[in-house]
């Protein structure tokens, strides 16, 4: 079988880029190796893996037609964004302040995959295989030709990596990386709050970690805490009652007390620049293309700006018919360059900065959340990238 497009990788940011080209006449192949999961009932147990979706992701999933399907029921608007540092100085954002209706909308993984993948069992050009495992891939000048374990080959002029941070289609293409480790994994779990949260994500950097609890719909919140590895595991073998109490502490008890939903969860952080996205007949997406820390909440939204990218690039390719040419995929490279770098920057000065004991950039630090805090243009420009 012969593919314009061939992704590799069925997660919310491949399946995205698939139903962005719907409407192109490119013939899309799309391969994931997990099965297809249920959508979330009502009732379901709350995912740990919760997302904060920026408005500007959500034009574009409206756009891919992906944003109607989703349960709005368990999607919780941010209308307010609450910063504190280690020393008692704050930072503070709201909706109103900056001119849009919400700063982000916070949902779960699964509910956000299955509205995408309503799109996908009506997409006249796309051919979906899933479950399906990758065997061998290989590039000619001609095409790429991928070979699944049941024997089938898939040949493609662009092949598209959107298979995570571990990727297979990255290490295929023998591009090489050093991801750098925190040494901090990243707690997540659900929480009912005994006070209302109103809307409002918080977050706090401690001299131990940065914690975040995130609004839910009913007042639950979710947590990401990222905490060194041996406090992760402390917090890990904590009863419920145990962890709950110690993250009320930890919160300033601004919403109360809490009542664990779920079992923690944890995740080792890193960060990874990738030094090259695109090859012949290849392009990256996704955390197959980059990966930072989690503090800015802006993973998934620079995986959606990757597949919005690829997929205009593709659309106004103009009258070239070959999808693999290095002169569109480059396009595309250069397109991401700034925000991906940009971004990776500054949570990783953010997490160096606020991981230090160092007395003067103790004080210099919460100097500038209180300086920040007073000017409101200067707020005003951090939050643009954020919430486009």
């Amino acid at each position: 079988m012969l593919f314009d497009v061939l992704i590799i990788g069925g997660g919310s940011v491949g399946a995205s880029l698939a139903v962005s080209l719907k409407a192109t006449g490119l013939s899309i192949g799309l391969v994931e190796s997990q099965p297809a999961k249920p959508a979330p009932s009502a009732q379901a147990e709350w995912d740990n893996r919760i997302f904060a979706i920026s408005p500007g992701s959500v034009k574009f999933l409206q756009q891919c037609g992906a944003w109607q399907h989703v349960d709005l029921s368990r999607v919780q608007a941010v209308e307010q964004m609450c910063v504190w540092g280690d020393e008692g100085a704050a930072l503070d954002f709201s909706a109103y302040q900056m001119g849009v209706a919400e700063l982000a909308f916070i949902l779960e993984s699964r509910a956000l995959q299955q509205a995408i993948g309503q799109n996908l069992l009506s997409q006249e050009n796309l051919t979906f295989f899933q479950p399906a495992q990758c065997e061998s891939l290989i590039w000619t000048d001609e095409a790429a030709h991928l070979t699944l374990k049941d024997g089938r080959v898939l040949h493609a002029k662009l092949v598209v990596g959107a298979d995570g941070a571990d990727s297979w289609v990255r290490q295929q293409a023998g591009i090489a990386v050093h991801p750098v480790a925190y040494e901090q994994n990243g707690i997540v779990a659900n929480f009912i709050a005994e006070k209302p949260h109103r809307g409002v994500a918080f977050q706090w950097f401690q001299p131990d970690g940065i914690l975040a609890l995130l609004p839910l719909p009913e007042n639950k919140v979710s947590m990401v805490w990222s905490v060194g590895v041996q406090k992760s595991a402390h917090l890990l073998q904590l009863s419920a009652q145990a962890l709950c109490a110690e993250i009320e502490v930890a919160a300033q008890h601004k919403l109360g007390a809490l009542q664990l939903l779920n079992a923690p969860a944890a995740f080792p952080l890193r960060r990874m620049r990738v030094p090259q996205i695109v090859k012949p007949r290849l392009a990256l997406i996704g955390d197959a293309a980059h990966n930072i820390h989690p503090l800015a909440g802006q993973g998934i939204n620079l995986g959606f700006g990757d597949a919005q990218q690829l997929a205009q690039v593709l659309r106004q390719r103009g009258p070239e018919q070959d999808c693999g040419n290095m002169r569109l995929l480059r396009r595309y490279e250069r397109s991401r360059k700034e925000d991906v770098t940009s971004m990776l920057f500054a949570t990783d000065m953010l997490q160096k900065l606020f991981n230090n004991d160092d007395p003067f950039l103790r004080i210099a630090r919460n100097t500038g959340l209180a300086f920040t805090n007073r000017i409101l243009p200067l707020k005003k420009m951090l939050a643009r990238h954020a919430i486009s």
